[in-house]
C-alpha cells in the first residue's frame, strides 16, 4: 500500500509540473515581443531561482530533505551548461512557429529522456513504452513539415530548433534524475541561479547589456520564470525520485496538451494539417506511456546512499523509526518480485 501511495504522489507531483510547465510556451511567445531570447531564457531561470529560494528560506527550519554533496557535482554542472543551451533553441524555435505547434512538439522530450535514459542509464523499457515512443517519434516528425499546397512540403526550422531543444532536455532530465534523492530545493535553486547567470553572460556577450525600456516584462517573465520553472521543476524533481526518468516523462506529456489549449485562447492561433494529423497520435502515445507496468523478480545490490525516507517500506527496514527523515544508510543484497517503476531503489541492470 505504501509503494502505491508513493507511485500515486509521484503522478501527481508529475501531472503538477506538466500544468505549470504548460504556461511556458504561450506565455513565452508574448513576452518574445518584448525580450530577446537569450534574456528571457535568463530571466526564466532567474525567476526559478530567486522564487524557491525564497520559498526554501520560510521552510528552512522543517526541511529534512537530504543536501547535495559532492557526489552530484558533475551533474549538477552538466545540468547547469543544458539549461543555458534548451531555452535558447526553444525561444529562437518559437520565433519561428506557432506556440500550438512548439507546445505539443514538448512531447519529444519524453523521447529522447527515455531513449537516453534506456542507452545511456540503463532504465528498463517495456512493449508499451516502445509503442509510445514509436507514435510520439511519427507526430513529432509530422510536426516539422509545412504542407504548403498538396504537392509541396517544406520542412519548418522553428520546429526543429524545439525538437532540438527536447533532446537538449533530454539529456538534463537524465542528469538531474541522478540527484533526484536529494534536496529539490537546492537542486531547483542551483539550476535557477547558475543557468540563469550562465545565460545572461551569453546574452551580454553576443548583444550586449541593453534592457527594454518597460520594466513589467522582465517582471512578467520572472514570475513566469517561478511558475513554470521553479515550481514545475520541483515537483518534476520529486516524482522522478518515485517514477524514474522515462516514466516522469511520460506524465509529463500532459504540458504539451495544455500548451496547445493556452496557446489557442491566447493567439487564437490557425491550425496546420500536420497538427490535426499529429494530435491524436500523440494522445494515443501519451495514453501508452501513461500506463505501462513493470514486473518482475529483481535483485537489489549492496547500497549506501543519503535520502528522505521512512521505516515503513519495502526498501527502509533498518530502524523502527517511522518519521520522514534523511541520513546515510546501507541496504543489504536482497531479491524479491513486485510491481516497481525505476526511482532510486530499482536502477537495476534488465536482462534482454
Amino acid at each position: 500500500m505504501k509503494k502505491k501511495s508513493n507511485n500515486l504522489i509521484a503522478v501527481l507531483f508529475a501531472l503538477q509540473a506538466a500544468l505549470l510547465f504548460g504556461l511556458n510556451a504561450p506565455l513565452s511567445k508574448l513576452l518574445l515581443d518584448k525580450l530577446s531570447p537569450m534574456l528571457l531564457a535568463s530571466l526564466l531561470y532567474l525567476g526559478a531561482g530567486i522564487g524557491m529560494g525564497l520559498l526554501y528560506l520560510g521552510k528552512k527550519n522543517i526541511n529534512n530533505e537530504a543536501p547535495l554533496d559532492k557526489g552530484e557535482k558533475k551533474w549538477a554542472i552538466l545540468m547547469i551548461l543544458l539549461d543555458i543551451l534548451a531555452p535558447f533553441l526553444l525561444l529562437y524555435g518559437l520565433k519561428l512557429t506557432s506556440s500550438a505547434n512548439a507546445s505539443l512538439l514538448f512531447n519529444f522530450e519524453m523521447v529522447a529522456t527515455t531513449i537516453i535514459s534506456l542507452v545511456i542509464f540503463k532504465e528498463a523499457i517495456g512493449k508499451r513504452m516502445w509503442l509510445a515512443i514509436f507514435f510520439i517519434t511519427i507526430s513529432s516528425v509530422l510536426l516539422t513539415i509545412d504542407f504548403q499546397y498538396i504537392n509541396t512540403t517544406r520542412f519548418s526550422f522553428g520546429s526543429l530548433l524545439v525538437i532540438f531543444a527536447c533532446i537538449t532536455w533530454g539529456f538534463e532530465n537524465n542528469f538531474t534524475r541522478n540527484m533526484s534523492h536529494k534536496d529539490p530545493f537546492q537542486i531547483v535553486i542551483l539550476k535557477g541561479f547558475g543557468s540563469g547567470i550562465g545565460a545572461m553572460i551569453v546574452y551580454v556577450l553576443f548583444e550586449g547589456f541593453t534592457l527594454p525600456i518597460l520594466l513589467y516584462p522582465i517582471l512578467l517573465a520572472l514570475l513566469l520564470g517561478f511558475v513554470s520553472y521553479g515550481l514545475s521543476i520541483f515537483f518534476y524533481i520529486k516524482a522522478q525520485r518515485h517514477l524514474g526518468a522515462a516514466r516522469t516523462s511520460a506524465f509529463y506529456a500532459v504540458a504539451p496538451f495544455l500548451g496547445v489549449l493556452f496557446s489557442l485562447f491566447l493567439f487564437n492561433e490557425t491550425l496546420s494539417l500536420s497538427f490535426y494529423i499529429a494530435l491524436p497520435l500523440m494522445l494515443f502515445g501519451a495514453y501508452l506511456a501513461v500506463f505501462e507496468k513493470h514486473n518482475h523478480l529483481h535483485t537489489h545490490e549492496l547500497l549506501t546512499h543519503n535520502h528522505l525516507h521512512s521505516h515503513n517500506g519495502l526498501h527502509h527496514i533498518h530502524s523502527v523509526n517511522n518519521q520522514t527523515h534523511s541520513h546515510t544508510h546501507t541496504h543489504k543484497k536482497t531479491s524479491h518480485s513486485h510491481e516497481h517503476k525505476p526511482d532510486i531503489h530499482h536502477r537495476h541492470i534488465h536482462k534482454v
